[in-house]
C-alpha cells in the first residue's frame, strides 16, 4: 500500500496528543483509507515514560488499513532511534515521529527501513 498523504485533522490532534502527553512520549497505530492517514487508535496496554513508549501490536485488532505507527520523542529528535527501527519493522510500512513543541513543522515521516517520506497534508 502507498501512502500519499495524511488529513490534516488527523495530524493536528496527533500533535495535540504529543502536546498533551509532554514529557511522556505517547504512541499510535495509523490507518488509512484510499491511501490517505485518516484515523488513528490509541493502543491498549500501552505503556509510556519520559524516554519510551511501548505496546504489544497483537493487542491491537487485525486491520488491513494499519498503514503504520505514530509517537513522540519529547527530547525534540525528529529521527528514528534504534529502538525505533526495531518496532517499525512490526508495525506497517509508514512511521510518524512528533516533537515539541508540536507544531506544524515539528514532525517527520518515515518508511519502515528510516528512510524519509514527504506526506501531502490533505485539507
Amino acid at each position: 500500500m502507498e501512502i500519499r498523504g495524511i488529513r490534516r485533522e488527523c495530524l493536528d490532534t496527533l500533535r495535540a496528543v504529543g502536546n498533551s502527553q509532554h514529557p511522556r512520549e505517547f504512541v499510535a497505530v495509523l490507518r488509512e483509507t484510499n491511501g490517505v492517514i485518516e484515523e488513528f487508535d490509541l493502543a491498549p496496554g500501552t505503556v509510556v515514560t519520559e524516554r519510551s513508549a511501548g505496546f504489544s501490536p497483537e493487542m491491537m485488532p487485525l486491520d488491513v488499513h494499519t498503514a503504520g505507527s505514530a509517537h513522540s520523542h519529547p527530547s525534540g529528535a525528529l529521527r528514528p532511534s534504534d529502538a525505533d527501527m526495531r518496532f517499525f519493522g512490526r508495525m506497517g510500512q509508514y512511521h510518524l515521529i512528533f516533537g515539541p513543541p508540536y507544531g506544524e513543522e515539528d514532525w517527520r515521516a518515515f518508511r519502515r527501513d528510516g528512510t524519509p517520506v514527504f506526506l501531502e497534508v490533505i485539507e
